[in-house]
This record gives C-alpha cells, sequence and structure tokens, in this order.
C-alpha cells in the first residue's frame, strides 16, 4: 500500500515538504530512512500530525546533523545512548532515530542495551501494532507502507495488540501498559483480550517506573475527549492501585444518592467526564478526578440521612499535599487543586438556599482567579439522572453566575483586599506590626464583605476610625 495521497490530504504541507526533503537528503546520502510510529497511524487514520518521527537504518544521529543544515536549523540534541536526536523545528517536533533493538533488566525500564537492526528488528520493538508501521520516504518510493505486523488491520478493527507477545512487551517496559490505556482513550479502540490479560499479570510491574513518567501518561489520559474510558482500563487491570491508590479505594463505595451515583468510583468518573465536555483544560480534569478523594476516609453511617462524609473538602484538600508530592506536581497544579477541592461545595451549598451578596462575595475572594474553573467542577458535579433536578440546580447556578456578574462589576472582588493597607492602619492606629494590624485589617474586609461599607479607601478608612478604639481596647 501507498499512503502518498493520505500525505497529500493531510493539510499539512510543512510535513510534506520536511519528508520531502528528509527523503531526498537520504538518497543522496545512501541512507535507508522511513517515517515511524504515530505519523504512519494518524495518516492512516486521517488525525492531525503533531511530530515527525523518522528512523535510519544506519546512524541516525549525523544524518539528524545534515537534515538540520538543510532546514537552517542550528543545533540538535543528541542523545547517543540511543542512536537519537531532536532536531528543535518551530513548527513541528523532529526526532530522527537509529533503527534499534534494546534489552532491558528486570527492575528497570531503562535499556541496558542498544543494539543497532534493521527496519523489521525496529519495528518489533515497538508497543502496539498500529505503531509498528513506516512509510518509505525515498523519492522513488515514497510512501510506501510497511506493515509486518497487521498494524492497518488492527486500525480497522479498532483493537489494540502488540508486536510480540504482550508478556515480554509489558515486562520489558510496564509504561507501555499506562500507554494502552491512553490510546484505547484517544482512539477510542478496543485493548485485545491477551493484552488485556497480560496488564493484569503485570500490573504490579508499573512501580519500577517513575514518577514523573508515570504523571506524564495519566495527564494524557485527562486531557482525551473521553477521560474515563482510560481511567476505567487502570482500575480494572489493577494499575490504579499502584498509580493512584486514593481513586483506587473508591471502586464499589457506595454513596446516598442525592444528586449523585451511588457509586463514588463511578460518580468520580462521571465527573471527569462532564468536565471534560465542558471544558478542555487538563487541570479542571484533574480537579474533578480528586474533588472527592477523602470521600473513602470520611465514610460514615447516620441512621436518618445515610452515608456522610462531613469535611471530605478539607480533608482532600490536605491529603493532595501527598498526592502532589508523589506525582511530582507542580506547586501550580498542587495550589490549584487544592484551592479547587477545598471550595467545590461552596457554590452548591449557594444554590440549596437564598444567594445574598454576602455569600457571593466570599465566594469570590476565596476562588480568586479560580472562580470560572470551580464553577466548571461544580456543574461537571451534577451526575443525578433526574433531568428536573439537573435543571433546577442549573437554574440556581445561573442565579448565583448573575449575581458574580454584578459583583464582579461593582467591586472586583476577584482582586479583594482592604482599600486600607497595613502600613496605614499602622500610622492612623499608632501601632508596629503584630496581630492587631491584621484584626482591624479583617474587620474592614468582613465589614466590606457583608455589605456594610462600600469597597472604597474613603470608606474603609471611616470605618477603620470607627472600630479601632474597640479592636485595641
Amino acid at each position: 500500500m501507498n499512503l502518498k495521497k493520505e500525505l497529500n490530504h493531510s493539510q499539512n504541507d510543512s510535513v510534506l515538504s520536511i519528508l520531502k526533503l528528509a527523503g531526498s537528503l537520504a538518497e543522496d546520502l545512501d541512507v535507508e530512512i522511513y517515517v515511524v510510529g504515530g505519523v504512519v497511524r494518524d495518516l492512516i487514520m486521517g488525525n492531525p500530525l503533531n511530530d515527525i518521527d523518522l528512523m535510519t537504518v544506519g546512524e541516525g544521529i549525523p544524518f539528524a546533523r545534515k537534515l538540520a543544515d538543510e532546514l537552517g536549523i542550528k543545533n540538535i540534541v543528541p542523545f547517543k545512548k540511543f542512536g537519537t536526536a531532536m532536531i528543535p523545528n518551530k513548527e513541528i517536533q523532529i526526532e530522527v532515530a537509529t533503527a534499534r533493538t534494546e534489552k532491558y533488566e528486570d527492575d528497570s525500564r531503562k535499556p541496558s542495551e542498544v543494539v543497532y537492526t534493521d527496519l523489521k528488528g525496529d519495528l518489533l520493538r515497538r508497543d502496539f501494532t498500529i505503531n509498528a508501521m513506516a512509510m518509505d520516504i525515498r523519492p522513488d518510493t515514497f510512501g510506501e507502507l510497511t506493515d509486518p505486523f497487521g498494524g492497518m488491520a488492527d486500525i480497522n478493527k479498532k483493537i489494540l495488540r502488540t508486536p510480540l507477545d504482550p508478556d515480554e512487551t509489558f515486562s520489558e517496559d510496564p509504561l507501555r501498559m499506562m500507554r494502552a490505556a491512553y490510546f484505547a482513550s484517544k482512539l477510542d479502540f478496543d485493548i485485545e483480550n491477551e493484552c488485556r490479560a497480560s496488564m493484569k499479570r503485570q500490573a504490579h510491574r508499573v512501580d519500577i517506573v517513575s514518577w514523573e513518567r508515570i504523571r506524564d501518561e495519566f495527564i494524557k489520559i485527562l486531557k482525551t475527549k473521553k477521560p474515563s474510558v482510560g481511567l476505567v482500563i487502570l482500575q480494572k487491570t489493577g494499575l490504579m492501585e499502584t498509580v493512584f491508590p486514593e481513586i483506587n479505594v473508591m471502586y464499589g463505595m457506595e454513596q446516598t444518592s442525592e444528586w449523585h451515583h451511588k457509586d463514588i468510583f463511578a460518580h468520580t468518573l462521571q465527573v471527569v467526564d462532564n468536565a471534560a465536555e465542558l471544558s478542555n483544560k487538563m487541570e479542571i480534569r484533574f480537579a474533578a478526578l480528586v474533588h472527592d478523594i477523602a470521600k473513602p476516609n470520611t465514610r460514615r453511617i447516620d441512621k436518618e440521612k445515610g452515608y456522610t462524609f462531613h469535611g471530605h473538602d478539607a480533608i482532600g484538600e490536605r491529603m493532595l499535599n501527598k498526592v502532589a508530592y508523589r506525582l511530582k506536581l507542580s506547586n501550580f497544579l498542587k495550589d490549584y487543586l487544592k484551592k479547587l477541592t477545598l471550595l467545590h461545595l461552596r457554590p452548591i451549598a449557594l444554590i440549596k438556599d437564598f444567594v445574598t451578596d454576602s455569600a457571593v462575595r466570599r465566594l469570590m475572594v476565596s476562588a480568586g482567579d479560580e472562580l470560572d474553573d470551580l464553577m466548571i467542577l461544580c456543574r461537571a458535579d451534577i451526575t443525578t439522572k433526574n433531568p428536573k433536578r439537573v435543571k433546577r440546580y442549573l437554574k440556581n447556578f445561573e442565579k448565583v453566575e448573575e449575581k458574580m456578574s454584578n459583583v464582579v462589576e461593582r467591586d472586583a472582588m476577584k482582586a479583594f483586599q482592604s482599600p486600607v493597607r497595613g502600613d496605614e492602619i499602622m500610622t492612623i492606629c499608632g501601632l508596629t506590626e503584630g496581630r492587631k494590624v491584621g484584626e482591624l485589617k479583617d474587620a474592614i474586609e468582613e465589614a466590606i464583605l457583608d455589605g456594610e461599607i462600600e469597597n472604597t479607601f474613603e470608606a474603609a478608612k471611616k470605618y477603620l476610625i470607627k472600630i479601632k478604639d474597640e479592636i485595641l481596647a
């Protein structure tokens, strides 16, 4: 089969021109060269092309240097141990690899030995058949497909299968099991039965993978159109127990159904999918995953109310310190997840009661720049199957958001703090730094939030003069 037609229809002229340039250069240098892996898969499936993976039979790094010169790129990033090099091209990332096989020790996913090989030998070491295809890009054979393991047929069948025995493939590099969950979620493919059975047998092997790599693959799952597909695979194969034990324990744990699923795990995954429909922002999806993370730890049985989870918002916020440390999350993401987990019940509490300006202001001050994301999370958190309830809750959310819009225009509450600052309080009251300054500042802010005074410097200063003697007494 020839993929020249698919490439011409890929609507990516820069990719086509780079491949033709690389192919012509390879012919001049008498180098056997192919584009491999995800590029070939995405060409066949009609997906956008996000990077270019080239593979040479013979030394790849010298070829990468010459290709970079042709592209007007000064430097490359070589990885001599693996015979690969990255070409930092602005339009699309280019990697050039030498055809190779790899040998592994049992306690590491890093290759202990790299052996250069031919085209078929290189394709044999790859994770799945749909990624084990190659397309020749030399001028005379441009577009010719090499598919020794039936990758094209598996694309048509929408299944994931390994070129080798799956026990060997997953044992060598256990991260491939998480990639199976990712590709199943991204491409809407089923994992072939033997592969799935092997994942269950090999799930414990993922503990030799670095947490940075686990985190990256996990986040890739969250970025897919329907993340629950990949998350369910992690759960059903036993990978979740190691990868995210706090989510694993939710499985099969019941909760009282008010507007949620009775199963905490099922509810959580529905919230994640709802968030994915409402926003492409990965951070919101991650917050949806962890918003009820403390429910298993706080579940109690009340004779009248059934299951309760008192304090699961605050306890969940604290639990995320440990999660963030283990998964090597950035401080920004850690703080973001902690804030949304701590606040996720607040908007829901507002829609149950009469909404005051004061309550809305307080929520806005607490949420700050994450206010819009918090409201998306809370909308996603409505998983009831009762359409009347959904309609009522969403209508109440709209009332809250309308009040927020009005408050934003009046008071700019997202960046709220006392108009009279600490140094001014000290000057007016004859104080030095200390607890009383904070108490006075808090009193001013409370008065503004309660609507007693306007959010202006003059109103705040007048109020400070009025209350200072009482607080300082």
